[in-house]
């Protein structure tokens, strides 16, 4: 049996194992957050704790047997991304023909970034479901602080990485389509690894 950092240890390396892509969604909305104002940074750090405590919270209703969704139709939550990109994307089109000129808007608030968040780490589920079904309920707590501290740790790289002058001043020139997108690509991405439609 693992002693506690043994806990803490394989806890950290299965969130960077299975959060790496969301550093690419965090860095993305922080981008936008700083060239458009939308959505605000207190909404990426709010909706990425309230969409990882989802997926744990998913997980730990799986472990425990109450399972009701087959994990290929998670792959609908693929959606969500690719419904935000295409609003994006829209926008962008209807600001160009009246000669607007708005700030990308991919996501507008917390719950829409914890939706994404939801989404894109929707495969989470079938690592973290048999991990807190096996280590037991005082490790599962360490495992779910670990997690905790990490998501701040991945908030604060992702904005980090979006604070870059440069970057933020191609998002404010191309963001109009860079941000959603990227949404698009993401969305797409989680229906076709989910084997939804093969």
């Amino acid at each position: 049996m693992a002693g506690p950092l043994g806990t803490v240890g394989a806890a950290a390396g299965v969130f960077a194992g299975t959060n790496v892509d969301d550093l690419i969604v965090l860095t993305v909305l922080f981008l936008s957050a700083r060239a458009g104002g939308k959505p605000k940074v207190w909404h990426v750090w709010a909706g990425q704790y309230a969409g990882i405590a989802a997926l744990v919270a998913v997980s730990a209703a799986a472990a425990l047997g109450l399972t009701v969704v087959p994990d290929r139709w998670v792959g609908l939550l693929g959606l969500v991304p690719i419904a935000l990109g295409v609003r994006g994307l829209v926008a962008a089109l209807r600001s160009r023909s009246s000669g607007g000129e708005e700030p990308p808007v991919v996501a507008g608030g917390p719950w829409s970034v914890a939706a994404v968040t939801i989404a894109n780490g929707a495969d989470n589920i079938s690592v973290y479901t048999p991990m807190l079904r096996t280590i037991g309920l005082t490790a599962s707590l360490v495992t779910v602080a670990v997690f905790a501290v990490l998501v701040a740790a991945w908030c604060a790289a992702g904005s980090w990485l979006g604070s870059h002058g440069r970057v933020v001043a191609l998002v404010r020139g191309y963001g109009h389509w860079l941000v959603p997108g990227v949404f698009v690509l993401i969305g797409t991405v989680i229906v076709l690894e989910s084997g939804l439609l093969f």
